[in-house]
């Protein structure tokens, strides 16, 4: 009975060390996330930044869509093409680095993102 009760004891307190390291493990302090587990703001382009990018994919044959300025699946696959071609993380989303390779201008909001 004593070494059932110890066993048992000791089956507890390892369960136990395992849950508290588990806890403490899950608020994590990484770059660009916040304590609560939101994430930060969210690059999003302006119609008119979407508009002037499809004028350079359709220029440079990556895209021959109209220049509706959204993001439908040929602009993402253009701008798949395009990334690509210029050696970009290949995302198929017009984000900042994207812009930047186009020489489109950022707005002061995404300058500071």
């Amino acid at each position: 009975m004593k070494t059932f009760l110890t066993l048992t004891l000791l089956l507890l307190c390892v369960f136990n060390t395992g849950v508290l390291a588990q806890t403490d493990t899950t608020s994590s302090n990484k770059p660009g996330t916040k304590q609560n587990g939101k994430r930060g703001p969210i690059f999003r382009a302006t119609k008119e930044q979407i508009n002037q990018a499809q004028a350079i994919l359709k220029e440079r044959g990556f895209y021959a869509g109209e220049q509706l300025g959204k993001l439908d699946d040929a602009t993402r696959d253009g701008l798949r093409k395009y990334q690509q071609a210029e050696g970009l993380k290949v995302t198929g989303t017009l984000n900042k680095v994207t812009l930047e390779k186009m020489n489109i201008a950022l707005t002061d909001k995404q300058k500071s993102m």
